[in-house]
């Protein structure tokens, strides 16, 4: 799988600004990203999916980001997105994730309305963040179950928040995905009107998945946060790069050496991969961790879901101010759109927009950490 990650990220790399403009992946780009098989690594085996352990998923969306951002981003959505298909009733985790070319996104958070019928659930809805949606076999949505007023209302059997999936021919992606940065992925509105959902086709995402096994006892949002990080790891890995790159030949004006030859330059870079590698080898040891307890058949503790977030968290951020320090030691060469340095700086600050690794994580994380009382059910 690597080696055709890495390939679709060199021809990524490449179309980069032609990703851009389209404020989407070109469709030849985004079908070879499916074909790697990177975007149901984490479907059971029994689906026909690798159910590849964290790491090895982590380092394929850090290679793609590398080549590009957005690129990198679409494929940690779909991948995240597949986890779903463990908490899915088995005959419609079979229909939707059997499939070779599966892809599926969506926003997972209850957006929608959902009104019981007969034979499923009528929803309605508008959802944001619709990444990778113009190419996806499935787009997924959150809901609440409402009662004929539209109050919030169980169902019988306790149904109150699936997250449902749709056939795209039932979804209205909105043309409002006009950014700064991640420009390529897609990320438009997407809304449903009145679309009927046959019974169970819906998961529900704080609930024990119906597979067994050490991928599925990790937390979903927790390897959601994972995913977003490893996006910003790329994006300071390839910031270094560059700059390394223009660093060797650049002479900023009124000077006769280059950035490579000033005191200063070398400093920041020295300190910005600090930086970034040190926060690396805190998400892979955090993750070694939980996977290691994950696999003798326990379920992760709060502590556990705690050092993931924190170190995805802190990664992302670190990744963040890596770039910023690359990016400004670029001078005016990093401000043109044919430099890289610039697509990452706008990349890598919107990722930092991620719910999942906002600044504000930081908060219940700390007071865990101070055993203060704290609501550990969102990690």
């Amino acid at each position: 799988m690597m080696e055709a990650v890495r390939h679709v990220g060199a021809d990524a790399d490449r179309r980069s600004l032609e990703t851009e403009a389209l404020r989407r992946l070109p469709d030849e780009l985004a079908q070879a990203l499916i074909a790697t098989g990177l975007l149901r690594a984490w479907v059971p085996k029994v689906y026909g999916g690798a159910e590849a352990d964290v790491l090895t998923v982590l380092d394929a969306i850090e290679e793609l980001s590398w080549h590009d951002g957005a690129t990198g981003w679409c494929a940690m959505i779909g991948a995240t997105t597949s986890l779903m298909s463990a908490r899915l009733a088995p005959e419609w985790a079979e229909k939707i994730y059997g499939d070779p070319a599966a892809a599926t996104a969506g926003f997972a958070m209850p957006a929608g309305s959902a009104r019981p019928v007969d034979g499923g659930l009528v929803v309605t809805g508008t959802w944001q963040w619709g990444s990778f949606t113009q190419h996806c076999t499935w787009i997924g949505g959150g809901c609440w179950i409402v009662d004929a007023t539209g109050a919030r209302a169980p169902r019988d059997d306790g149904l109150l928040a699936p997250f449902v999936f749709f056939e795209p021919a039932q979804v209205d992606l909105l043309d409002t995905w006009h950014v700064a940065g991640l420009k390529g992925t897609g990320s438009t509105d997407y809304s449903v009107t009145e679309a009927f959902v046959p019974e169970g086709r819906w998961a529900q995402v704080m609930a024990t998945p119906k597979v067994d096994g050490p991928l599925y006892r990790f937390p979903l949002l927790g390897a959601l946060s994972l995913g977003v990080c490893s996006v910003a790891l790329g994006l300071a890995r390839r910031a270094q790069h560059e700059l390394v790159e223009l660093a060797s030949s650049k002479k900023p004006a009124l000077s006769g050496r280059t950035l490579a030859e000033r005191a200063v330059v070398q400093a920041e870079v020295a300190r910005a991969e600090a930086a970034w590698r040190s926060a690396r080898a805190f998400v892979r040891e955090t993750v070694e961790g939980a996977w290691s307890a994950a696999g003798t058949g326990d379920e992760l503790t709060d502590e556990h879901k705690r050092r993931l977030r924190l170190a995805a968290t802190d990664a992302t951020w670190r990744a963040a101010a890596a770039v910023d320090v690359l990016y400004s030691a670029g001078g005016g060469s990093a401000i043109h759109e044919s430099s890289p340095l610039q697509r990452v700086f706008r990349d890598v600050h919107v990722a930092t927009q991620h719910a999942m690794v906002a600044a504000r994580t930081y908060e219940p994380l700390g007071r865990m950490a101070l055993g203060l009382p704290t609501d550990a059910s969102q990690l």
